[in-house]
């Protein structure tokens, strides 16, 4: 299965922004995110495919953007305007069509956004 490494979170203040990185080992098909905030489950962010769609939950669509290098295997997440209830572990993953859930994961990225 596809190794996934995640780059680029860290501590940022309310209002700031970050681009998070995923990289595959090899060729990815379908990636995207999810994240754990504190005390919730698991949520999905977005999803893209290898030709530019994109599926985007609603609760993150102002704010968040979703691309991808495939040249580079790499999923992008940038996310603007941070606010303390981003604070999450954020998780990047693989999945053989738009339809199917994740088959690999990332190692997770901690975000934390202080006021």
């Amino acid at each position: 299965q596809v190794q996934l490494v995640e780059s680029g979170g860290g501590l940022v203040q309310a209002g700031g922004s970050l681009r998070l990185s995923c990289a595959a080992s090899g060729s990815a098909n379908v990636m995207g995110w999810y994240r754990q905030i504190p005390g919730k489950p698991r949520d999905f962010i977005a999803r893209i495919a290898p030709d530019g769609r994109t599926d985007i939950a609603d609760s993150t669509k102002v704010r968040f953007t979703i691309s991808r290098d495939n040249a580079k295997s790499t999923v992008y997440l940038d996310i603007n305007n941070l606010a303390p209830e981003d604070t999450a572990v954020y998780y990047c993953f693989e999945a053989g069509g738009m339809i199917f859930g994740p088959r690999s994961w990332g190692q997770g990225t901690q975000v934390t956004v202080s006021s």
